[in-house]
């Protein structure tokens, strides 16, 4: 996921908003590991998950590290060997625990994770009226990179406890009402010709939405939602997962050899479609946006629907009218999935959506020296950009401009599908 740079043009932010913003996200992150045991917070799912406990400890090491260290004389370490067990990526920080063990770390505890975060917490409040305005900037970059590492959280878990035979509901399971079906699929259309794509320097950006620049767009228009579950069963029931004419070369590769043949978590029992999601397994609801499909997958129907997936440079454009706030977004603690679209369309919340851009920088980019800026410049390869957030991105997280980015095979995240076309330039 993007991460850890802060725009330039971020304006200062008084102390007792940034301390007010500080204790909402700790806390947020919080609430998200109440119902967790001690086993659940330290078990790693696979490579590319982290354990809950992990990542409770590492968004502190960052507020304890880029800000009490670094600019709070005579800080002393709340523990000096949790550097090395809580650092992620940053070659400048040194040594670190290899990310694929990250679940052998049985100890601190859970119990003792909470008390690190509340000895930070406490140190940091403390020192917040007096920090100058680079550290409170680190301060307004960390509760980002937390808000990051929440979506994250949620969406480990998930993967984790599905791999659980038990399959165990992390939230007691709510009833549903039935939702209409949406109708079909309208379609925008959308700008053509030069548009201003990027952050616009108002208020807080990574450094990879930027620097804003001019983008060409053919004529094209954009799908006014996303795709439903319905309509994925009937590209699995049409032999979609069976047609290698449908499917990128490295997708039908990754098909043939994973054995892939529905999205992730799905899967058939007595007649029907079920999926396994925070409350356990249930039917699948046909008209909720279908999600945890890879990149290959959204190719491959977008190719099978006779559409193509937009441009990021296109949905950006679409979506810049729209409040980035709305739709189905994180909240609080709870069993979060997407919902069945309704009330016109809606860029935001539900599901991440796949464009067909690769993760590249944009013209005039350069990565910030120093620890925090190593991330976004070194991962623009071999991925590909989604849009939007998801009902498991924390509200008022996202903007138009936000970029994010997974390997093309990656689907623990809520990842979906918004359809674009070419139009005529007759």
């Amino acid at each position: 996921m993007p991460t850890l740079v802060p725009s330039s043009a971020t304006a200062p932010t008084p102390a007792d908003d940034l301390a007010s913003r500080y204790r909402a996200v700790r806390g947020l992150t919080l609430a998200l590991a109440e119902p967790l045991s001690d086993a659940d917070a330290t078990v790693q799912s696979m490579p590319d998950a982290s354990p809950a406990k992990w990542h409770m400890a590492h968004t502190t090491w960052f507020f304890e590290t880029f800000v009490l260290r670094d600019h709070v004389p005579g800080y002393a370490l709340h523990d000096p060997r949790f550097p090395f067990l809580f650092n992620s990526y940053y070659e400048a920080e040194g040594k670190r625990h290899a990310r694929h063990r990250r679940g052998m770390i049985t100890r601190p505890t859970l119990d003792e994770v909470r008390a690190y975060r509340a000895h930070v917490d406490t140190a940091l409040l403390v020192a917040l009226p007096e920090l100058p305005q680079v550290a409170r900037e680190l301060v307004a970059l960390g509760c980002h990179h937390e808000e990051q590492h929440q979506e994250l959280f949620v969406t480990d878990i998930l993967h984790l406890f599905s791999e659980n035979p038990l399959e165990p509901a992390l939230y007691v399971p709510q009833p549903k009402a039935p939702v209409a079906m949406p109708g079909p699929v309208g379609w925008i259309e959308g700008k053509a010709g030069i548009v201003e794509i990027g952050h616009d320097g108002q208020g807080f950006a990574f450094d990879c939405e930027g620097p804003r620049h001019q983008a060409l767009l053919q004529r094209h228009a954009i799908a006014d939602r996303t795709v439903t579950n319905a309509e994925w069963m009937q590209f699995i029931d049409d032999g979609g997962y069976r047609d290698a004419r449908l499917w990128l070369s490295d997708g039908w590769a990754w098909v043939k050899g994973e054995g892939i043949a529905a999205p992730l978590y799905w899967e058939e029992r007595d007649g029907g479609w079920t999926r396994f999601g925070l409350d356990g397994r249930r039917a699948i609801d046909p008209a909720a946006p279908v999600t945890h499909v890879s990149f290959y997958e959204a190719d491959a129907f977008a190719t099978w629907a006779g559409a193509r997936l937009p441009t990021e440079f296109e949905w950006e454009a679409a979506a810049a009218a729209h409040d980035a706030a709305g739709g189905n977004q994180l909240d609080g603690a709870g069993a979060i999935e997407p919902r069945p679209s309704s009330g016109g369309p809606a860029f935001f919340g539900d599901v991440w959506e796949w464009t067909g851009s690769a993760y590249r920088p944009y013209p005039g980019f350069h990565a910030i020296e120093g620890a925090v800026g190593e991330y976004n410049g070194k991962f623009m390869n071999g991925q590909f950009v989604l849009r939007g957030g998801s009902c498991a991105t924390p509200r008022g997280h996202a903007r138009a401009s936000y970029r994010n980015f997974f390997y093309p095979h990656q689907r623990w995240q809520f990842t979906g599908v918004r359809l674009a076309k070419d139009l005529s330039s007759c």
